[in-house]
């Protein structure tokens, strides 16, 4: 039996084009739909749908693209819509409802986009989330901070990751936040909470956790996000039974409980105080970018594209986990501006980590700098695994201290 699936944006962002081809490789027919040409999208997207439709108001009229979506696909019976892109998440629920086909609806993606929401349904329930107030002017954003306290942050309502958030500890840093906050229409103002800072992702199917995976962040976002000489790194547990992060876990999966979600990929961030406390961060129904998929894969030596597509499409997962590594990606940021001129360190790198290397991706000597701010990969980034969690930190370090790229 065919199915036929929508792939909403099966050439953005960068791993996108794997889980399109996890899709093809499931048995799916493929229907990729995106505002640009065929001619846009990257080969392996290319080669791995069966149909694609250009709707250049995809993300800005949602009833037209509605409109040419159903008339592109009359006649045919539509199993699954997908959208692994964050902001997708709500436009594919909307197509989902108008044609009648399962997964998360718009009530559902709201609640995984809109961070005021989420809080709101989980704090509900009992999870313990951080105190916030949503605000959509200057006077209610400064309202926000008298009710929360200094140290808040404010970050968009909607937003993806650390994109736009800001630490406030007193209220010129909050004046500052708000200067370069104009265009953002709604942004929720929490309560900091100072602790380390956790992932919980999982790929489910009709309700159950089919596979997790716990990821650390080294430093926080927050921090790596502000200070340019900081090459920060996501790293991959292999021993998820530690107590250490038995709250997180548990944590997340009364998160996706209260959510309801059903089947696909999620990404959670969650914090853990000195205290031991484990404070809820936020949770998109997405995977996590960055390549931590790939940090996943490495792992257990599996292939979670495919894996998340047999999810999706039939509603199992099949692929053996045994999780025989902890894995760390360090990204690089060039010192300088410019072109890069020159690269250093990746001798001592290669003599240092060996075969735990398992994957190296900098931007080629004369190639302009990119902009740390606006990508969470910057110029390149190193992926090592280990089945030692000490010298696996160990080699990240290295990573950091010893590699340099200099542009100029």
């Amino acid at each position: 039996m065919a199915h036929n699936v929508i792939m909403i944006m099966p050439g953005f962002p960068g791993e996108m084009p794997l889980f399109t081809r996890g899709l093809a490789e499931v048995g799916a027919t493929v229907w990729g739909v995106a505002p640009g040409g065929v001619n846009e999208l990257p080969e392996l997207a290319r080669k791995n749908l069966s149909h694609y439709r250009s709707i250049p108001e995809l993300f800005t009229n949602t009833p037209a693209a509605i409109a040419a979506i159903r008339e592109w696909t009359r006649g045919v019976t539509i199993d699954r819509v997908s959208c692994l892109w964050e902001p997708g998440v709500e436009l594919a629920a909307a197509v989902r409802e108008a044609l009648g086909v399962p997964g998360l609806t718009p009530l559902q993606a709201s609640r995984f986009r809109n961070k005021e929401l989420m809080k709101q349904a989980l704090g509900a329930a009992g999870v313990r989330v951080p105190r916030h107030v949503a605000a959509r002017t200057v006077n209610e954003v400064q309202a926000g901070a008298e009710v929360v306290g200094f140290p808040c942050i404010i970050k968009p309502i909607a937003g993806a990751g650390s994109q736009d958030t800001f630490r406030c500890d007193s209220q010129a840093e909050l004046d500052a936040a708000l200067a370069q906050l104009g265009h953002i229409e709604e942004v929720s103002v929490e309560e900091f909470i100072d602790g380390e800072e956790f992932t919980f992702d999982t790929v489910c199917a009709n309700g159950n956790i089919e596979y997790f995976h716990i990821g650390y962040y080294r430093p926080r976002p927050l921090v790596a996000r502000t200070l340019e000489w900081v090459s920060p790194q996501t790293l991959s547990y292999r021993h998820v039974d530690d107590p250490e992060v038995a709250g997180g876990r548990a944590m997340g999966a009364e998160v996706l409980k209260v959510l309801e979600f059903e089947t696909g990929f999620t990404h959670m961030e969650w914090y853990k105080k000195s205290d031991g406390e484990v404070v809820f961060g936020e949770v998109a129904a997405r995977p996590p970018g960055a390549r931590t998929v790939d940090l996943m894969n490495f792992q257990s030596d599996i292939d979670l594209f495919t894996g998340w597509a047999e999810a999706e499409v039939h509603g199992r997962f099949t692929l053996p986990v045994e999780r025989r590594y902890n894995c760390a990606c360090i990204t690089k940021r060039a010192h300088g501006q410019g072109r890069i001129q020159r690269i250093e360190g990746m001798d001592r790198l290669r003599e240092r980590c060996g075969d735990a290397i398992v994957a190296v991706d900098l931007i080629p000597v004369g190639s302009p700098r990119r902009d740390w701010k606006a990508t969470l990969l910057s110029d390149g980034h190193v992926t090592l695994r280990h089945p030692d969690w000490k010298e696996t930190m160990a080699m990240a370090d290295f990573v950091g201290e010893e590699l340099h790229l200099y542009a100029g």
